[in-house]
């Protein structure tokens, strides 16, 4: 098994891959944010393997995790792209918008750094036209690439488990609970107590753009409760212990807890705002064990922190 680790590229953030290797075939989980991300990891595979990529896991919808997958289909005609039911849902819904929409969005970017402003129309400080122009090149790459995606839904789906045989290797594809999204899947490999987790866990930070934490939390114990040496998470290296597993599990569960026990002495969520919860919210010590005294890290934290409580709300009013 190989996991690879991408740099961010084309004016987004980018997934990591894991490459699995039987006797008989690859899997590959996860196809990365651009097709020339996929291609490089394509040429790659083929060093590591003279075997077909069969199988392609997307883990969860968010495009830096499946736009390459077209890319995979040109070089592995006859692979299966597979996803959790949920996932193939969201994406038939959102990733056909998401090719079309990204390109438009960039350019109209692009247009506005050349007059010195942001997207917004405010006025550019010499500081951010320095950092947009070096920005310019790798959107403009990202904009031609949009161009030449081709939406690749999953051809089979599964709701909890599959047992996929590589030739002498076992993979495991899982789903639990709803987390990072409804439909988030894993790949786990018993014998070698490996797991590819997806976006379930991200390093260093937990990406909390949407998604369900009281089910989160349940999932993430769910997958402690897996034998395992090894976690591939869905951005940042390698882990080989459960430690940082653990502590974002704590931290959704505090999350909620604290979230619910402001609800039980304010009444039905759905009659109250995010404001009068916000600030019943006290993750200080949870901060420290994330970001130390990392200033950069503690702001990301923060706004991090705030989205999390916005979810956990909206979680809870929705029940």
């Amino acid at each position: 098994m190989y996991a690879i680790q991408h740099k961010n590229s084309g004016g987004g953030v980018n997934g990591n891959s894991t490459v699995i290797i039987g006797d008989r075939e690859v899997l590959v989980v996860d196809s990365g944010y651009l097709p020339s991300v996929a291609r490089e990891d394509i040429a790659q595979i083929r060093q590591w393997a003279d075997k077909p990529v069969a199988f392609l896991l997307i883990t969860h919808f968010h495009n830096d995790h499946n736009n390459g997958s077209s890319t995979y289909r040109a070089a592995y005609p006859n692979v299966t792209v597979v996803a959790q039911e949920e996932t193939k849902k969201d994406m038939d819904m959102i990733q056909p918008g998401n090719i079309e929409r990204t390109p438009r969005e960039y350019s109209e970017a692009m247009a506005a750094y050349k007059q010195g402003k942001d997207t917004d129309g405010r006025a550019l400080t010499d500081d951010e036209k320095k950092q947009v122009q070096a920005e310019m090149p790798i959107l403009e790459q990202a904009v031609t690439e949009f161009r030449t995606i081709v939406y690749e839904s999953p051809s089979l789906t599964f709701e909890h488990k599959i047992d996929i045989d590589l030739g002498n290797r076992q993979v495991q594809l899982l789903h639990f609970e709803r987390g990072n999204t409804a439909g988030d899947a894993m790949a786990y490999l018993p014998k070698e107590k490996i797991l590819a987790a997806g976006d379930l866990l991200v390093y260093p930070l937990p990406y909390v753009g949407d998604g369900f934490p009281s089910e989160w939390a349940k999932t993430l114990r769910q997958m402690g409760q897996l034998d395992v040496d090894t976690i591939v998470p869905g951005h940042g290296p390698v882990m080989h212990d459960k430690t940082y597993l653990y502590l974002v599990a704590d931290l959704m569960q505090s999350y909620v807890d604290q979230v619910r026990a402001r609800i039980s002495q304010l009444g039905f969520p759905g009659s109250h705002t995010l404001d009068e919860i916000k600030g019943s919210v006290d993750l200080k010590p949870f901060r420290q064990k994330f970001v130390g005294d990392d200033k950069d890290q503690q702001k990301a934290f923060d706004t991090m922190a705030d989205q999390l409580v916005k979810i956990t709300f909206s979680e809870a009013a929705q029940r």
